[in-house]
């Protein structure tokens, strides 16, 4: 039966694990050790539940990445449902369920929403991360306004809803039960996202192109893309056995970072830039929303990446009748933009953050979109998705039958190129991080018109952004310094970290195609990393003489 339970008000308050941080559009991320403190878990599902519109007799799915604590927040979740009226609940053989695959299972159902468990690219394991977001029936990221009032329903929570004396849900294979009035249907979570792939790709040319002299390396990282990829590539598309590394997911991520950037999978990076024994590598993070793409001594920039596919789309059964438009976050680089002049079509800039996306993506602005932090994606889902864009990329080699690399400078060729890179300063103490932030930031108004890196400043602003369907307007989403070449630079603060605050520094310089294309990234924006760590004394204030994470 469905009992309330009351808040400990003197031993245990259930508003305070939030008052000191709202939930962001990445959902509520924290310790490990943090969500198994009593009732905290249960507190953020409570509000979510009594906000998320539609729960009473409404369909509902829930899944994770598979790390520590996965399988018990199902559990709970499930009986949280059922005490709140929730008509059905679907979720996952093992409760695996990637972030891509979920928004699909949202969006096929019509469902009221989703719960999904991960904390992204964090570590994992006991003394790891854990994560819960909150999606809406769109597939994509609850916006601002629900975030808003589950916070706020954090801070006036006197207790919670849950089914008491329930059986455990058997998640080990394919299943219909029971949990009180709810019925609750365990499917196989890969099934329906690997036909949602086929009817985008041409898988009979990535085949022939796997089963020719083009070895493939993917590394799910021992994260959730493993069985996807392993069915897609392996099974379905016929790639050798052992194409697929570290497919198994595991509760702590195998003592990994599941971030795939050239720090955190390093090994995939040494045999694709090391070596000429794979043609094409790629790698997902922990739920399986981002990706990274390699060639032959070829690191692909993210920025590039959305700029290749947007370029090359008719190529893709799914998209060849062209694409509506494009966007991309605002620190991703202006690749995308020329391409999208070019191609005569829209391209739109918006804050970091998956849900402007889906604006724009749910009022068919746009088709395709996508963010430097290793994230693209298009209008079959409403998030990002990371082994989307490595089959995208497969299916462009398969139709143009030419190395990474050589598409890579083609593409310059007739673009130019956007030298850009972006420094990671992370687990920086919090009074250091704003207060450098912050002296930037007044600095500003002063800033237009001086000299930095041998050019002249133009503009210096703190990006802001007018939503185009719903005239919302998002301020305060990074400082921004644009030259009177066209080059930038751009910081700002992240909270997707549980240790202190992240400095991310986004620098970019434009060639056009009769300049230099061949240029290290790094020594290309090599004045530019100097005049910004002289302005922002980023060195002298961090304490750190080089970035944690360059990308």
């Amino acid at each position: 039966m469905a009992v309330n339970v009351p808040v400990p008000t003197r031993q245990i308050s259930l508003s305070a694990p939030f008052r000191d941080q709202k939930p962001g559009t990445s959902g509520l991320r924290k310790s490990s050790k943090q969500f198994e403190t009593p009732h905290y878990l249960e507190s953020f599902i409570e509000a979510s539940l009594r906000v998320l519109p539609g729960v009473a007799g409404g369909t509902l799915v829930v899944g994770g990445d598979g790390r520590y604590g996965n399988r018990r927040a199902i559990g709970v979740i499930a009986r949280m449902a059922a005490a709140h009226g929730v008509a059905r609940l679907i979720t996952t053989t093992g409760g695996i369920l990637s972030t891509p695959a979920a928004s699909h299972l949202i969006r096929q159902h019509q469902a009221i929403g989703g719960v999904i468990l991960s904390a992204s690219h964090n570590p994992g394991g006991p003394e790891g991360d854990f994560g819960v977001k909150i999606n809406g029936a769109n597939g994509g990221p609850t916006p601002e306004s629900i975030t808003d009032a589950i916070y706020a329903a954090t801070q006036q929570l006197d207790g919670y809803c849950i089914l008491e004396d329930a059986p455990e849900l058997a998640l080990d294979q394919p299943s219909s039960q029971q949990l009180g009035a709810m019925a609750v249907h365990v499917v196989d979570g890969v099934d329906d996202y690997v036909t949602l792939m086929q009817k985008l790709f041409d898988f009979d040319a990535i085949a022939a192109l796997l089963k020719g002299d083009f070895p493939v390396a993917f590394d799910a990282m021992h994260a959730v893309t493993g069985p996807y990829a392993t069915r897609i590539l392996e099974g379905l598309l016929g790639a050798p056995a052992g194409t697929v590394r570290n497919g198994t997911p595991l509760e702590d991520f195998g003592g990994g970072h599941p971030d795939p950037n050239l720090t955190y999978a390093h090994e995939l990076a040494e045999l694709l830039l090391g070596s000429d024994a794979y043609r094409f590598g790629a790698a997902c993070d922990g739920d399986g929303d981002r990706n990274m793409i390699l060639g032959t001594r070829c690191f692909v920039n993210p920025s590039d990446s959305l700029a290749v596919l947007t370029a090359n789309a008719t190529l893709v059964p799914g998209y060849a009748d062209g694409l509506a438009g494009v966007a991309r976050s605002m620190p991703t680089s202006a690749a995308t933009d020329v391409v999208a002049k070019q191609l005569g079509i829209a391209c739109y800039e918006t804050p970091t953050g998956w849900k402007f996306f889906g604006n724009l993506l749910d009022a068919g602005r746009i088709t395709l979109c996508g963010e430097e932090s290793f994230g693209t994606g298009s209008n079959h889902i409403r998030e990002k998705d990371g082994l989307w864009a490595v089959l995208f990329w497969l299916n462009i080699l398969a139709k143009r039958r030419e190395p990474v690399a050589q598409i890579m400078a083609e593409h310059w060729g007739r673009f130019g190129r956007h030298y850009y890179s972006r420094h990671d300063y992370e687990a920086i103490a919090s009074d250091a991080a704003h207060g450098l932030y912050n002296r930037v930031k007044e600095m500003q108004p002063g800033l237009v018109g001086q000299a930095f890196a041998g050019r002249t400043i133009a503009t210096a602003d703190d990006f802001a952004y007018t939503d185009p369907v719903d005239g919302s307007l998002t301020s305060g989403q990074g400082l921004r310094l644009l030259l009177n070449d066209g080059s930038r630079v751009v910081l700002r603060l992240s909270g997707t970290g549980t240790q202190g605050a992240t400095l991310r520094v986004y620098l970019e310089s434009y060639v056009p195609p009769s300049g230099n294309l061949s240029q290290d990234p790094q020594l290309a924006l090599g004045d530019l990393i100097t005049a910004i760590d002289g302005l922002a004394e980023i060195k002298r204030r961090t304490g750190m003489e080089r970035p944690t994470v360059i990308t």
